[in-house]
């Protein structure tokens, strides 16, 4: 055992035996890195055991041999270390932690009481706050989207975004047509917009024949009007929205009316574990989700892992748990997780076993997982397969989890930039995503000189991957080599490139030149075809066009800006400030700024009419 080891099983031993949580570190230089985060019932108990000579998985074995600290935090019991775990995950994204990837998203229905006058917004991932109001998750399937717009119309809602509607001096089009307000110009006061909108969010209140009735009243008072388009178009909007109404009645026999319900379960394969979410609103069957993670990531038993996993879907979804949750755990389990839910929900959730009232339901559930995982793995789908295979050929200890993957964006020496791309677990971490603004050389492209920029700016920020991918061939991974050599760096290397390759077709034995994605492996005579391994083809080469969207996207952004600041830099009036928020707002070409008139101009931009004058002296 080694002196490290020795060091941290007798720290271990003094640690309480209480419920809490623990923390696995390595810390080098001052630099603390927090590697896993787990819970336990006994603190003492579970901690020793990573140290101590009993049998473990090489997962366990790799993780333990990173660790050179730990460190505890006591809880009153087990319910609420499952809520500071998943607080502590969120917080330092340890390496080794299993981390959610939720696979979907439903449409939801917001209202921003922030805005002057609100609108009824489409949006998948809402945030919450104490100024919106937000409806659904709806049924993939349900129209919502056409719904909305159907309501906005009838109900003379502004459809515009803030921008807009703060810029507007006249009304536009869709007032003329009669599908809007005005309220943008103060053609209506607040108080009647106020009740147009209340109207229209019957709908989703329950009270969606409220919203017909105001409309059919309308509808009639346009025909009196001798309005005979506008009672048309609302006839035919109210038929659009009792199909909405029929469709979202359709409820499930077997549950309770107006009831949420979620059932979830988990299948534990040979190689991945598989969980299963049905998910059921109002009675409604809304549909499901599925979640899939590698057992070599487990570090407790597999049911608690699958319970931690759910305790974080469920503290990061945009919803509250729904007032029942049906899961196939022991009573001792489900009491832990609704304690945990409990105490992180704004209304009472009640988890339970299946029983005999949602036993077809949690079968199918059951079942659902099972197939579903037969299905992704026969044809090749898991990201960990393609991770599993980058680890043999690159000869690594353990799968890679972090993956890196750079773009230089460059033309004629000119606005050099370069795009930092990262996958976690296959999958894109864009929140990781980083930009490089690189320095302009007299020699013009100086790849080498470039790409080492770039490396000695991100070595200073954060961790290292597992492994870089590098967009090129054998010149490419070789210059990164050097440079990675140069600055005293050890990360594995491989190369994504395209090779041309002929091929005979049976049709009057016809040569056809194809492009071949090969995969550039140092110390490997020949490049890996990529083609072999459908998961990893798929990864890499996913990464790769992403870093080129990337970069390209700045560099094209910095050249327009360049293009743009040469002729601000000749308008009279404008200063620095004046010319960073224009610059923001350009998204159109010089010649289509040109083409405006003075007017124009100063509503686009934003601008005091003097300024706008001046820009027009400029581009005319």
């Amino acid at each position: 055992m080694s002196r490290i080891k020795t060091t941290l099983l007798d720290k271990s031993k003094t640690f309480p035996r209480l419920a809490g949580c623990y923390l696995l570190k390595k810390v080098k230089n001052d630099e603390e890195v927090v590697l896993y985060v787990g819970k336990a019932k006994n603190l003492r108990a579970r901690v020793r055991s990573y140290f101590d000579n009993s049998a473990k998985s090489p997962k366990t074995e790799i993780l333990v041999g990173h660790v050179n600290e730990i460190d505890f935090i006591i809880t009153e019991n087990e319910s609420e270390a499952l809520v500071l775990e998943n607080n502590l995950i969120k917080k330092y994204s340890p390496k080794y932690n299993i981390r959610l990837k939720d696979d979907k998203s439903y449409p939801y229905v917001l209202v921003d009481r922030s805005e002057p006058y609100p609108r009824l917004q489409y949006i998948r991932k809402p945030k919450r706050n104490k100024n919106t109001e937000v409806f659904g998750p709806f049924v993939v399937g349900s129209n919502i989207s056409e719904v909305l717009r159907i309501l906005t119309k009838s109900f003379q809602l502004r459809d515009c975004n803030l921008r807009e509607f703060n810029s507007r001096k006249e009304p536009c089009l869709l007032y003329q047509m009669k599908q809007c307000s005005a309220p943008c110009v103060d053609y209506i006061e607040k108080e009647k917009y106020d009740k147009d909108l209340e109207d229209a969010l019957r709908f989703f209140k329950g009270k969606g024949k409220e919203s017909i009735e105001i409309l059919k009243e309308r509808m009639m008072m346009a025909a009196e009007r001798e309005e005979f388009e506008l009672a048309a178009m609302i006839r035919d909007n109210i038929a659009t929205l009792d199909s909405f109404l029929e469709f979202s009645s359709q409820r499930n026999a077997e549950l309770d009316d107006d009831k949420d319900i979620d059932v979830f379960s988990f299948h534990n394969g040979d190689i991945e574990v598989d969980i299963s979410l049905y998910m059921t609103r109002g009675g409604i069957l809304l549909g499901h989700k599925n979640f899939h993670f590698p057992k070599a990531d487990c570090e407790d038993e597999i049911i608690d892992e699958v319970m931690n996993f759910m305790f974080q879907y469920y503290a990061s979804t945009y919803d509250s748990p729904p007032k029942t949750i049906v899961c196939d755990f022991d009573q001792e389990r489900v009491d832990v997780f609704s304690n945990a839910l409990n105490q992180i929900s704004e209304q009472k959730v009640d988890v339970r076993r299946e029983g005999r009232k949602y036993a077809s339901l949690m079968k199918l559930t059951r079942e659902h997982a099972k197939e579903h995982q037969r299905v992704r793995v026969k044809n090749e789908e898991s990201v960990y397969v393609g991770l599993n295979k980058l680890k043999e050929l690159l000869s690594l200890k353990e799968r890679p989890v972090y993956l890196e993957c750079f773009d230089v964006a460059i033309f004629q020496g000119s606005s050099p930039t370069a795009s930092q791309i990262v996958f976690h677990d296959g999958k894109p971490d864009k929140k990781s995503y980083r930009h490089y603004h690189l320095e302009e050389r007299p020699e013009g492209n100086n790849d080498f000189a470039m790409m080492k920029e770039m490396l000695q700016r991100r070595v200073k920020h954060g961790k290292l991957p597992d492994v870089f991918i590098v967009d090129g061939g054998k010149g490419q991974v070789s210059m990164f080599l050097e440079v990675l050599k140069e600055c005293e760096l050890n990360v594995p290397v491989c190369g994504i490139a395209k090779s041309k390759v002929n091929k005979t077709t049976s049709f009057r034995d016809t040569n056809i030149e194809k492009t071949e994605e090969r995969l550039i492996i140092p110390g490997r005579s020949n490049p890996y075809i990529l083609t072999r391994c459908k998961s990893l083809f798929r990864i890499v080469t996913q990464m790769r066009d992403e870093a080129h969207r990337f970069s390209r996207r700045l560099h094209h952004k910095q050249e327009k800006k360049k293009l743009f600041s040469s002729w601000l830099d000749q308008v009279e009036g404008i200063g620095p400030k004046t010319k960073r928020e224009i610059l923001k707002r350009l998204d159109i070409t010089k010649a289509e700024l040109a083409a405006m008139d003075v007017d124009e101009i100063e509503q686009y931009l934003m601008v005091k009419r003097s300024v706008a004058q001046s820009i027009k002296k400029v581009l005319s």
